[in-house]
């Protein structure tokens, strides 16, 4: 595997964890509400919903040869 594809790699799977820990001062509000949720908690809902597909796609980088 090459450095730049390994880096890649790296990077998409780090995306959910970084979005879910440093973006929460950035996004800890009660307005808007999405779906009659307070905005963080739908934020955390989608970024734990999404976070599979990050991975499947850092672990599909990692097959391609």
């Amino acid at each position: 595997m090459t450095p730049a594809a390994r880096f890649a790699q790296v990077a998409l799977a780090a995306i959910p964890p970084i979005m879910l820990t440093l973006a929460i001062p950035f996004v800890n509000r009660e307005e808007p509400r999405i779906f009659g949720f307070p905005f963080l908690l739908a934020w955390m809902v989608f970024w734990v919903a999404v976070t599979p597909l990050f991975l499947l796609a850092a672990n599909r980088l990692g097959r391609v040869r």
